[in-house]
């Protein structure tokens, strides 16, 4: 039993020994072509790390022409599958940087969208029900500035559609953030920050579904400081577009501390 093991182990090893040296010749005496074609099948077939392998090899033996592009924009496309980010958004600045000019630099700009607009999301947050906007904006903020990059440069872009509906949502999501900003300085008792950082929500996210908390925070806030005029007018604007909003009466049972 022992010796069968044995032999099982040893087998095990030259087999993973044999492995690693394919892997270290991996598309040394292919064709640009040939190596193109293999990693394209291993991307689409979902085998992402075998990919990666692949346009490696590719960007080191034929980092130029027509192939030697498109495998720099699908190898960012696998990191991103890969979740490893940070090497997703660097291969598509290269990409960006080198080849400016090329007919699908737009894509570049996309997935680099793509890429912050998934960045940061850990494992836990796929399964518990995490609120989006409790978390540090920083990803979001640069994602919309990448979809606005995109949306700007390339406003015939085939991306465009899905770009523009992850912007609306990149908003509501960056307004609702704010307002939790806001929100937990009136529960500190810091009303006149809590009031600007309602009142930029107003200003610069409308349209948005915050904007109806915002301005409650604005009028309450305004109220307990006594600048009846100020916390009149936000609740007035509340009224005129939310009319049936719970917080116009949170505000008038609001009292001055």
């Amino acid at each position: 039993m022992r010796i069968l093991l044995l032999l099982t182990v040893l087998l095990g090893a030259g087999c993973s020994f044999l492995d690693r040296k394919d892997d270290n010749q991996l598309g040394q005496d292919w064709t640009v072509e040939k190596l193109y074609d293999e990693a394209k099948k291993a991307m689409d077939s979902g085998y992402y790390s075998r990919a990666v392998e692949y346009y490696e090899v590719m960007e080191t033996r034929f980092p130029f022409g027509v192939y030697g592009q498109q495998s720099l924009l699908d190898l960012a496309f696998v990191y991103f599958k890969l979740e490893k980010y940070e090497e997703a958004l660097s291969t598509c600045d290269r990409f960006i940087r080198l080849y400016p000019q090329n007919e699908r630099v737009d894509y570049a700009y996309y997935l680099r969208g793509l890429v912050n607009f998934n960045k940061g999301k850990s494992f836990t947050d796929r399964f518990l029900p995490i609120d989006l906007a409790q978390r540090d904006n920083t990803d979001a903020l640069q994602a919309f500035k990448d979809f606005s990059d995109l949306a700007e440069r390339f406003p015939e872009s085939p991306y465009i559609d899905d770009t523009r509906k992850r912007m609306t949502y990149l908003r509501n999501l960056l307004a609702e953030h704010e307002v939790n900003v806001a929100t937990y300085y009136m529960r500190r008792g810091a009303f006149v920050a809590a009031a600007n950082r309602a009142r930029y929500v107003v200003e610069n996210y409308d349209r948005t579904t915050a904007v109806p908390d915002a301005l409650v925070i604005m009028a309450k806030s305004y109220k307990i400081m006594e600048m009846d005029k100020l916390s009149d007018d936000a609740l007035r604007v509340l009224e005129m577009n939310f009319p049936n909003h719970a917080g116009i009466a949170e505000v008038r049972k609001t009292r001055v501390k």
